[in-house]
């Protein structure tokens, strides 16, 4: 028995790594996220057992504890078991909580990384997270709190990148502001990253808010300088293969 905690990237399915692939093949049991792409899930074992234990922005279908007990069960029972995760399973996916209730258990497990939608939605869109002479630092927020100290103490310069933020938009916009960033500062919204549907929005500090009042998760919130250099390098849009994807949905960490 053994489980895999693996990454299944930021969306667009041909992004997941070659490992993860391979044990997405031949597990026993494939347990995944909501958001993970159809074409991943394809890939499975015809034999393996596959459980949605994905969560919503406003339904959850299993609590954390459930899903807790589904790997461990699966494992008890003599089984190779993928946990498919959005991203990386480390980077804002609950992959800690899930090795500490392993190790808790007596389960051996295995770290696959993910690329996480923290570099690669920003990429997909045209924009680099840091740049010479414009930012050489980078931040990286969880929007579903707004209390923790990191939201105490943003940085006045570089660049801010934040997950699960679309919904409070209008809050986190106050706090930069207060911080003493112009209100003409450049922010990109980028709804369904790496995705066919990926729709990026631009604007300021000042007009973000409402050009966006439509966007749904999952979104990535990019604020700095960067967003200005994005037209000249804007390799994606119009630029998907379609029939790659079959019925790929985004796999954002971003629910």
């Amino acid at each position: 028995m053994k489980i895999f905690l693996v990454g299944a990237g930021p969306g667009d399915p041909e992004l997941i790594t070659v490992r993860g692939l391979e044990l997405i093949q031949t597990c026993d049991v494939l347990v995944h996220d909501r958001l993970v792409s159809p074409a991943l899930i394809a890939q499975a074992n015809p034999q393996a057992q596959v459980i949605n234990a994905g969560k919503g922005p406003e339904k959850k279908r299993y609590p954390q504890s459930e899903i807790n007990r589904i790997l461990i069960e699966q494992a008890q029972a003599g089984n190779t078991v993928v946990r498919l995760k959005g991203g990386d399973p480390f980077v804002f996916g609950l992959g800690g909580d899930e090795a500490l209730a392993l190790i808790a258990a007596d389960i051996p497990f295995e770290v696959v990384p993910g690329i996480s939608s923290i570099t690669a939605v920003p990429a997909y869109a045209g924009i680099p997270i840091t740049h010479r002479g414009l930012a050489s630092s980078c931040v990286v927020l969880s929007g579903h709190s707004l209390d923790g100290p990191e939201w105490q103490h943003l940085p006045t310069l570089g660049t801010i990148v934040v997950l699960m933020g679309v919904r409070k938009l209008d809050q986190i916009v106050e706090r930069v502001l207060a911080t003493g960033r112009s209100a003409e500062t450049p922010v990109a919204v980028i709804e369904s990253g790496t995705t066919p549907a990926q729709h990026v929005i631009k604007g300021t500090l000042a007009d973000i808010v409402e050009k966006t009042r439509a966007v749904r998760p999952p979104a990535l919130t990019i604020i700095g300088e960067v967003v200005n250099i994005s037209d000249g390098i804007d390799w994606f849009t119009g630029n998907t293969d379609a029939t790659v994807w079959g019925t790929a949905q985004p796999a954002l960490q971003d629910d």
